[in-house]
């Protein structure tokens, strides 16, 4: 979830007084590390996944299910090992938001050789079953992006009740108890309380309810300006979601650039392809993403702030959550897509410029820190700016947004990162690896390639909320480069971030005329069927990858391997195969205990639940979800002869 500083945090209001101390000393930070790394290069393709799960406890007596809150005793025994022997484990692992989540990563990050991808499904499987060995048989970890039920009466075990009058509580929700917060940090609870007391009133999170046959409205708990929408007030229903996250590592911060900006029109791709979580508060909702969701739960801008009220005691009208997608590009070859005017913070902007920082990187940096900080330690205030990066990563690692553009730690052997952050988690380690690995082998086809997938930030936008609708996968069509591969002459070369319109030192993004001018023959509507399997002159972007390891040398298994994932891909993008979401809501209307009327009952979630575990652990085939013969070769080590002889690398 982020950076996970040790000490006592500070309630809201001193955290308010020292934002701008917050802001000033990280820029100084920022600019002192760039200083330090941007000329560093070499570094090699190393990337790994992290996959977010929650404990699940099934009462087979009662057909109930309910989330359990011991991750922080799981996590316990998972984190013996890393302590034990922190270079030979084989999975990392780490809290989440939830007291009833846990997030695991690879032991080490993968790296460039091609057998790399027949190892994933393997060490996936690996952290799921040490997990499992953990549990007792009524418990389940599964990776499913949301709990149908969260919210609902009864929903934890053990049992908690929600207490909105109780001035102590962080959340104060009508629904979500401070209990199903992860208690072992204070991060969770001092981000839910200061977004709060930040924003001034709850989050308030409205979905519109999926319109069935006999749908009550208003609906139970909603709020009178929206009755057919399903409400939730807490930052548990976004940030208690779990996902599928990538982080990249470039050879250099020019690539880094050039993959958060190509990456960044396949976000609302990826994110409609692996749609998983149609189901909120006990009901199912007409959408089929956790994004929008989240994006709510974290809302921490003030009336002013949302343009409800005319600005007079805050500084900005800022037009975005803290979590959302991001709202420039930051190569020279994306600068002229950068169609949406951009808030930022003039003075820090100039600061960074004079610290030597381009424009493109600037303007990116400042529109960062327009935000306050809303989790601050006593013992982090104050800081060796020249040796120190935590004021800067506090800033950072609390703008959630689809891309994120990493710097190398502090005397880190780390290098320039990237990291992918918008799919949904999928219900089986197949699913989630094939995910993975055709996103990395997407980038080595990027930059062998030198692939543009550039269109207008503000297209980027479009596409974001057009992908969380019902069924966007087959249903939506999404704007998307027409020749992607053809950059301009010249832009690929550039590395600086200064082109012709930044000498004029203009800290906005251009507008949407200039964009436009660019040619809206460049882009047009697609249908992800096209835009994975192509269509006429476009080739698609699978085809391209299986061009790409057409020239590689590749070992007969991780070939059959990466096959078998290009496949599922294909064929959840043409609809031979249903999205998890799809899936998910076909199982609850077919519920016998269904009544037309939107609502999951604990029955329903129950069944549903258990054929997804039965699905997860292979017992039960499902074609219509995963199709037929999905065997890979995966194993859990790549032969050492492969790995000898092999010297081409992705």
């Amino acid at each position: 979830m982020g950076l996970l500083s040790e000490g006592s945090p500070l309630t809201w209001d001193e955290t308010k007084a020292l934002a701008q101390h917050v802001r000033e000393h990280g820029i100084e930070q920022f600019i002192n590390l760039f200083a330090r790394l941007k000329d560093r290069q070499g570094d090699v393709l190393k990337w790994g996944d992290e996959v977010e799960y929650i404990i699940v406890r099934f009462d087979d007596k009662q057909r109930a299910v309910q989330v359990s809150l011991r991750a922080q005793e799981i996590l316990a025994k998972l984190n013996e090992k890393e302590a034990a022997d922190p270079q030979g484990v084989k999975s990392l692992w780490r809290p989440e938001y939830g007291a009833y989540m846990i997030e695991g990563t690879p032991g080490k990050p993968y790296g460039g050789l091609l057998a790399h991808f027949n190892v994933v499904e393997a060490n996936m499987r690996y952290r799921r079953m040490e997990v499992a060995s953990l549990l007792p048989e009524n418990e389940v970890v599964m990776s499913i992006t949301s709990f149908p039920r969260l919210g609902c009466p009864g929903f934890t075990f053990p049992f908690a009740m929600p207490t909105p009058d109780d001035e102590s509580c962080a959340a104060r929700s009508n629904f979500f108890p401070d209990e199903a917060i992860f208690p072992g940090h204070p991060r969770f609870k001092t981000l839910t309380r200061n977004i709060r007391q930040r924003r001034g009133e709850k989050v308030s999170i409205n979905l519109p309810v999926y319109p069935d046959r006999d749908t009550e409205t208003p609906v139970a708990g909603s709020i009178p300006s929206r009755p057919d929408h399903v409400h939730m007030d807490a930052m548990g229903f976004g940030m208690g979601c779990c996902c599928l996250q990538l982080t990249f590592q470039a050879c250099n911060i020019s690539e880094a650039r050039t993959l958060y900006d190509q990456l960044t029109p396949m976000c609302p791709i990826m994110l409609a392809l692996t749609a998983a979580s149609p189901a909120y508060r006990g009901f199912l909702t007409d959408v089929d993403c956790r994004w929008n969701v989240i994006s709510a739960s974290v809302d921490c801008r003030t009336r002013e702030e949302r343009g409800e009220l005319p600005l007079k005691n805050d500084r900005f009208r800022i037009y975005k959550s803290r979590y959302d997608s991001i709202d420039s590009y930051l190569s020279p070859a994306g600068e002229k897509y950068n169609d949406v005017p951009l808030v930022l913070d003039e003075t820090l902007y100039k600061r960074l410029r004079e610290g030597d920082i381009d424009h493109l990187l600037a303007q990116h940096i400042a529109h960062l820190f327009i935000r306050d900080s809303v989790s601050l330690f006593s013992e982090k205030v104050h800081q060796n700016d020249r040796e120190d990066t935590d004021h800067f990563e506090n800033i950072q690692s609390t703008n959630w947004q689809t891309m994120r553009f990493k710097p190398p730690p502090p005397n880190s052997p780390i290098g320039w990162r990237v990291e992918f952050r918008p799919c949904e988690a999928q219900l089986t380690d197949f699913e989630n690896a094939a995910i993975v690995c055709f996103i990395v082998l997407l980038t080595r086809v990027i930059l062998s390639y030198q692939l543009d997938f550039l269109i207008p930030i503000s297209k980027v936008d479009e596409n974001m909320q057009n992908s969380q609708k019902r069924g966007a996968v087959l249903t939506e069509r999404f704007w998307f480069k027409k020749n992607i591969t053809a950059i301009p002459p010249g832009e690929a070369q550039r590395t600086d971030g200064e082109t012709q319109a930044t000498k004029q030192e203009m800290p906005q993004n251009g507008t949407t005329e200039e964009a436009a001018g660019a040619g809206t023959d460049e882009y047009e509507l697609m249908t992800i069927d096209q835009i994975i399997n192509g269509k006429g002159t476009f080739p698609g972007l699978v085809p391209l990858i299986n061009s790409y390891l057409g020239s590689m040398d590749v070992d007969a298994d991780t070939h059959c391997t990466i096959q078998q994932y290009l496949k599922l891909i294909q064929k959840r993008a043409s609809g031979e195969l249903m999205t998890t979401a799809t899936w998910i809501r076909q199982q609850v209307v077919s519920h016998p205990e269904y009544k037309n009327d939107s609502v999951i009952s604990e029955g329903n979630c129950y069944d549903l639940l258990r054929k997804a575990k039965d699905i997860q652990d292979g017992v039960l085939p499902c074609p219509e979800l995963l199709g037929n013969n999905i065997n890979s070769k995966t194993t859990d080590n790549i032969p050492a002869a492969i790995e000898k002889h092999l010297t081409k690398r992705c």
